[in-house]
């Protein structure tokens, strides 16, 4: 990791309540071979997860603490306002998403062709686990729903895996606290004009008894911001492509 100049990348890892996995998906993302900075944000955890922070404080570049539980949108936000790299990804702290594609979603941005990059769990060769059905008919009926609403063909609108131009990150200003920021950050990247990559990912889905966390009180807001951000917010302000990338 370099300390005398921009890292390439930053890595927000937002955390609740994830002792079983934590240290783990710490040591995978420290273990891939990218100049990068490492930002925890812990949501309120309220299990041992805040121990587990302590001990590996020296090994990441920043940990951050939110005094109470918030959401994930709310610990993505803080993330993105103390990411300094050129590029940012987000990671969940749990093992469903491999850290090892970083590579792999980065490149259409780094080869000058993309702004921002989506990682699909529905499209590609890599394996992912075949489970909760329901789940599934969900994702992509709300993706469905904001692909109308944006006038994009993305397969995963729900992924954890965006990667961004930093520079568009911190222009996205999330208002959403949970996980609605998945179709608040569609819609605002749809309407800024970014140009918009898809690359199949491989995906290890939990079950809720293995810790998984949205519900269908997710979805039903979900519905809501794809209707709110697409339709009854202000324009962002396009994005310029950056003149190497032209």
């Amino acid at each position: 990791m370099s300390t005398e100049s921009q890292p390439l990348l930053s890595v927000i890892i937002p955390i609740y309540n994830e002792e079983a996995t934590l240290e783990e998906i710490v040591r995978r993302t420290l273990a891939v071979d990218i100049d990068k900075e490492i930002i925890l944000v812990d949501d309120g955890s309220t299990d041992g997860t805040h121990d587990i922070l302590k001990k590996i404080e020296g090994t990441v570049s920043k940990v951050i603490y939110h005094e109470r539980n918030q959401g994930k949108g709310a610990a993505v936000r803080t993330g993105i306002q103390n990411a300094t790299g050129k590029l940012l990804i987000i990671q969940d702290a749990d093992l469903e998403y491999d850290p090892n594609e970083f590579p792999a979603l980065i490149q259409p941005i780094l080869d000058g062709v993309a702004d921002v990059v989506y990682g699909s769990r529905f499209v590609g060769h890599l394996p992912h686990r075949v489970h909760l059905y329901w789940h599934r008919i969900g994702n992509g009926l709300l993706t469905l729903l904001s692909n109308m609403a944006t006038n994009i063909n993305l397969t995963d609108m729900e992924t954890c895996y965006k990667v961004f131009r930093t520079e568009i990150a911190k222009k996205l200003d999330i208002q959403e606290n949970s996980f609605g920021m998945e179709p608040e950050i569609t819609a605002k990247v749809s309407r800024m004009q970014c140009r918009i990559y898809e690359i199949g990912i491989s995906y290890r889905g939990r079950g809720y008894d293995e810790g998984k966390k949205i519900g269908l009180k997710d979805a039903f807001r979900a519905l809501y911001c794809i209707i709110k951000y697409n339709f009854f917010t202000a324009t962002p302000e396009r994005f310029e492509i950056p003149e190497e990338s032209k």
